[in-house]
């Protein structure tokens, strides 16, 4: 047993070498054919986000990770704001943009994949697949690997394709022995889990990892953090926060925004109070976090929003939509003189809005 694991498992097992492709009349092979067919599925779907930027910067993070198998993994990124990341037997892996909007550096990303690949590497789905006693079981195992699946069903993902505590025990010994081969600090294999502990909790109470579905199967998750940091040591590695920062800073904006119409309110609140607690001066952030007080609407509340979006202007590359929003709660207060200002200014920067139409009749009716 590793120092510190909860669960009496034995130890990971070595490298293994590449895999071959199995025949296709085995169980193995189906599931292997299958998964192929959704890979060319995600590959054309509209979730997908297709950048080669991205694209490369998280293969390279899996094949430092990987080694040999490097060939063999395949990172796939779907646009969708809930925090999951799935590895399929073929070699394919899905990774949330919910998931990478919390992630704050190269290592908890590094301790994401290497998780994944722990289950890659000792074969649990193909064990989970040999489990599956029913048609419905097998029919729901494999929809989680597919968008439909995965994205409309996620109490699903906790039911139909539940790795034993054993398998994620066993996932989280090999993911680190990963990170830490790769140099990166593996400490922040447990800040991962730490942080999402954090969002939970503001709505589901302390007890929330017991009650949670998409932790139901893994070990409790305060005896995980207090065995992932074990198996981290002394924690010395790479972070790569500056490269993983400028890797996603395309996106963040969008993502963010997916964030907010998520619609989970207190949620995107501590989770954007941590972001702003690391770097306080973050335009987009600020932005996000006067949108989830706009809408959520106390009287305090708009208050609070119309201060973080003023305070998202004065920065430099502050997203132009902050001016509409400003115009939109001075419009809930009944500022009008204010909200048809704001509203000129948004207008000012950026002219080609796709909604300028609709603003200018705010700003005619404003004026009224």
């Amino acid at each position: 047993q590793e120092a510190g694991s909860a669960v009496a498992v034995p130890p990971a097992t070595a490298w293994p070498t590449r895999f071959a492709r199995p025949a296709l009349d085995t169980d193995e092979g189906g599931l292997w054919a299958m998964m192929d067919r959704e890979e060319s599925r995600l590959r054309r779907s509209p979730f997908a986000v297709r950048d080669k930027a991205l694209s490369e910067y998280l293969q390279s993070v899996a094949c430092r990770l990987g080694g040999e198998h490097c060939p063999d993994l395949r990172v796939h990124v779907v646009r969708t704001p809930h925090f999951n990341a799935t590895m399929a037997p073929n070699g394919m892996m899905q990774i949330w943009t919910g998931l990478l909007l919390r992630l704050e550096n190269e290592s908890q990303l590094a301790s994401v994949l290497g998780h994944e690949m722990g289950h890659y590497f000792e074969r649990h789905s193909v064990e989970r697949l040999r489990d599956a006693k029913s048609r419905m079981a097998f029919a729901q195992f494999i929809g989680i690997f597919g968008l439909v699946g995965a994205i409309g069903q996620l109490g699903l993902l906790a039911g139909a394709f539940a790795y034993s505590r054993d398998h994620e025990v066993r996932a989280d010994q090999l993911g680190m022995r990963l990170v830490q081969r790769a140099g990166y600090d593996g400490r922040q294999a447990a800040q991962v889990w730490s942080n999402l502990l954090g969002e939970l909790e503001v709505t589901g109470g302390k007890e929330v990892s017991t009650r949670s579905p998409m932790m139901a199967t893994h070990p409790p998750l305060e005896s995980r953090l207090t065995d992932l940091m074990a198996l981290a040591g002394d924690g010395a590695g790479q972070l790569g926060e500056e490269d993983f920062r400028r890797a996603i800073e395309p996106f963040r904006l969008d993502w963010l925004q997916d964030e907010v119409k998520r619609g989970q309110y207190e949620e995107s609140l501590v989770l954007f109070d941590r972001m702003l607690a690391r770097h306080a001066a973050d335009p987009l952030v600020l932005f996000a976090r006067g949108e989830v007080r706009r809408l959520r609407a106390t009287p305090e509340d708009l208050t609070k929003s119309l201060a973080d979006l003023t305070e998202a202007t004065r920065l430099a590359s502050a997203p132009p939509l902050a001016f509409r929003s400003i115009g939109l709660v001075h419009r809930q207060r009944q500022d009008l003189a204010a909200a048809a200002q704001a509203f000129e200014q948004y207008l000012l920067v950026a002219p080609e809005a796709a909604d300028a139409t609709l603003i200018r009749n705010y700003i005619s009716e404003l004026k009224l």
